[in-house]
C-alpha cells in the first residue's frame, strides 16, 4: 500500500516545521514524516524548510549565519508559539515512535549545497540511532551523490522539479537516475500520470510523488499506487487511504 509522508510534519493542519505538527505526527498511524534540515553557523543542524527565517518564522536571516541560540529564539508563524526544533530534539521526539524519517538535504541561499553538511547530518542521525530509520530526498544530485557515499544503503530519493522533468523528459530523468544510481524519484504530483509512471517503473526505478495535499490529489496518487506521496494534510490523507484500503477490499 502507498506509504504516507507529512510533509514538514503536517504544515496545513500545524504550521510549518512545528514542534506541534512533528509530535503529532509522531502518534500517526503512517510511515514517515519529511522534514528539511539546514546547519547553524555554530555547527547546530535546524529542522527549517527555508535557509532563512523570515518565511515562517516572526525573525530574519539566513540560518548558516546565525547560532543556534538565536534560531531558537525565532517563533514559527502559526505554530502555536512553537520554535524551530534540531536534529537531535527531532530524533528525541521519534525514537519511540513507529513513523520514518525522510530527510531532505537542502541547499544554502545560494541554491547550492552546504560545504561538508551531508555527513554532519548523517553523523548526528546515526549518534542517535535514527540512521537505518531514515530515508534522505534532495532537489540536487550533487547532494544525492554525497549521501551514496556518507550512508551507503541508505533510500535516495531524488525530487525531480516541474521544469527539469519538462526539459530533460522521463527517458532524461531514468538516465540521470542510471548515472548516480538512484533508485527512487518523486515528482510534483500534478506532473504525475499513468505514462510517466510506466516508465519510471520500467526502468526498475520507484515512483512517488509530492505536494498532494486535496482530496482529489490524494486519490490521484492512491490511484496511481506511487510508493510514498508528501501531503501537508496527513490527517486528510490518512482517512482518504483508509476509505481507499476499504473499498479496494471488498472488490
Amino acid at each position: 500500500m502507498t506509504r504516507i509522508a507529512s510533509h514538514r510534519g503536517g504544515t496545513l493542519e500545524f504550521g510549518d516545521s512545528t514542534p506541534q505538527g512533528f509530535t503529532a505526527t509522531a502518534a500517526m498511524a503512517l510511515e514517515e514524516v519529511e522534514f528539511d534540515v539546514h546547519p547553524t553557523v555554530d555547527g547546530a543542524i535546524i529542522v527549517h524548510h527555508d535557509p532563512t527565517l523570515e518565511g515562517t518564522t516572526d525573525s530574519r536571516g539566513a540560518i548558516a549565519d546565525l547560532t543556534l541560540a538565536e534560531v531558537k529564539s525565532a517563533t514559527i508563524n502559526y505554530g502555536a508559539g512553537g520554535h524551530p526544533l534540531t536534529l537531535e530534539e527531532l530524533c528525541d521526539l521519534y525514537a519511540p515512535s513507529t513513523v520514518d524519517f525522510r530527510c531532505e538535504i537542502k541547499p544554502g541561499v545560494n541554491g547550492r549545497p552546504y560545504q561538508g553538511f551531508v555527513p554532519k547530518v548523517v553523523d548526528e542521525l546515526c549518534r542517535h540511532a535514527m540512521l537505518e530509520r531514515t530515508g534522505f530526498s534532495s532537489f540536487m544530485l550533487e547532494s544525492l551523490d554525497e549521501l551514496a557515499s556518507a550512508a551507503p544503503g541508505r533510500p535516495r530519493l531524488w525530487l525531480v522539479g516541474p521544469s527539469v522533468l519538462r526539459q530533460v523528459g522521463a527517458r532524461g530523468v531514468v538516465e540521470l537516475c542510471q548515472a548516480h544510481d538512484i533508485p527512487e524519484i518523486g515528482v510534483h504530483i500534478e506532473m504525475a500520470d499513468e505514462q510517466l509512471a510506466a516508465t519510471i517503473r520500467d526502468a526498475g526505478i520507484d515512483f512517488g510523488c509530492w505536494a498532494a495535499h486535496s482530496r482529489p490529489q490524494i486519490e490521484k496518487a492512491l490511484s496511481l499506487a506511487v510508493k510514498v506521496f508528501t501531503t501537508d494534510r496527513p490527517t486528510l490523507a490518512l482517512a482518504i487511504r483508509d476509505a481507499f484500503r476499504r473499498k479496494e477490499a471488498t472488490r
